[in-house]
């Protein structure tokens, strides 16, 4: 067990880093960000802030020096560099990143535990691309196999003919057909140090231009159908991992069963809600585990939960939002809006 006092290792800087830390400061603990970029939100409520870029064998080292254990906010931070850490824990292991990073590893790590998912085709040529559409067929998605979020490096592809205008850039790609699907969902699930697992409800998803808008608890009943198996397939994905923290698999809720979209081997968007709406939080139980420390309850706190996404440069009624006892405010103090980008969420608890 890490002793609350010590420093925990946040590698990344954004809104999930500010939250993790929030969630370490209230059991004690200091936390040292290390992020390449100036603007790190999550510096503003942390003792430290190293920025550096990844590569940076000296600056990473100098860092691991400083904790007790090193986890990270976001999927897409490179696991060569890591090496420099040394001995110091890295907790959700990097060979989760390994597989969440690459949609290929993926979806083949996933399908080989017995999960079901969308056809797939690998693309790096253009001859790829139009066997894809022969033993795949449109229509489908085009994306990047590395480093694509919140529908970034992804190109829709409705019709054959779609695919001509399209320059592949020689990246790793994969060519997935469309599903269908009635509900999106998501199961996040916390696994301790010991293996134990516990889920949070899993909310029924909605998403606007590939972006999360809105998240709802208790899901609807064909989603609750198909959380059962949902999780089965969740818990053997964590345990294959040798997993330790909170991990996140999203699924399509479909006539066949649930349908695995991708997963996130860290705290997720779609459980902002537990802040409020859980007993224990997912940024609170994930510094539980990688502590060493007995995980929380996860039952709800209120009979139905709301999360909404502040997102973009969209006007918002702060004193309105305020004035309803039943909504809690997060704004993550982002500089400057732009499209696309999370600016902060609503979560609503409801009687």
């Amino acid at each position: 067990m890490i002793p609350p006092g010590e420093t925990i290792g946040i590698l990344g800087g954004g809104q999930l880093g500010r939250m993790l830390a929030m969630a370490a400061a209230r059991l004690g603990y200091r936390c040292h960000v290390y992020a390449p970029e100036a603007e790190a939100i999550a510096a503003e409520v942390c003792a430290q802030f190293t920025q550096a870029a990844w590569d940076d064998a000296e600056a990473m080292a100098a860092f691991a020096a400083d904790c007790a254990v090193v986890t990270y906010e976001f999927e897409n931070v490179p696991v060569a560099p890591l090496k420099a850490l040394g001995q110091v824990p890295l907790l959700p292991s990097a060979h989760a990143l390994e597989v969440a990073q690459d949609r290929l590893s993926e979806k083949r790590f996933v399908a080989d535990l017995g999960g079901v998912t969308a056809p797939f085709h690998v693309v790096d040529t253009a001859d790829d691309l139009a066997e894809a559409l022969v033993s795949v067929g449109s229509p489908g998605i085009l994306k990047t196999r590395r480093e694509g979020y919140d529908g970034k490096g992804q190109w829709r592809i409705m019709a054959d003919h779609d695919a001509d205008g399209i320059a592949l850039s020689g990246e790793p790609l994969l060519f997935e057909g469309f599903i269908h699907f009635t509900s999106e969902f998501s199961v996040i699930l916390c696994r301790g140090q010991d293996g134990r697992i516990v889920f949070w409800d899993s909310a029924e998803n909605t998403h606007e231009g590939g972006i999360l808008a809105r998240s709802v608890v208790p899901a609807g009943e064909q989603v609750l159908a198909q959380v059962p198996a949902a999780r089965e397939l969740a818990a053997r994905v964590a345990d294959a991992l040798g997993y330790v923290g909170v991990l996140t698999l999203e699924f399509f809720a479909t006539a066949a069963g649930p349908v695995f979209n991708e997963m996130a081997p860290r705290v997720h968007n779609s459980g902002h809600w537990t802040i409020e709406g859980a007993l224990t939080s997912q940024f609170e139980n994930h510094i539980r585990a990688i502590c060493g420390l007995p995980l929380g309850a996860t039952d709800l706190a209120a009979p139905h939960v709301e999360m909404r996404n502040v997102i973009g440069d969209a006007a918002e009624d702060w004193d309105t939002i305020l004035a309803d006892p039943a909504n809690h405010l997060h704004l993550y103090g982002k500089a400057a809006a732009r499209p696309g980008r999370k600016m902060g969420h609503v979560t609503r608890l409801g009687w």
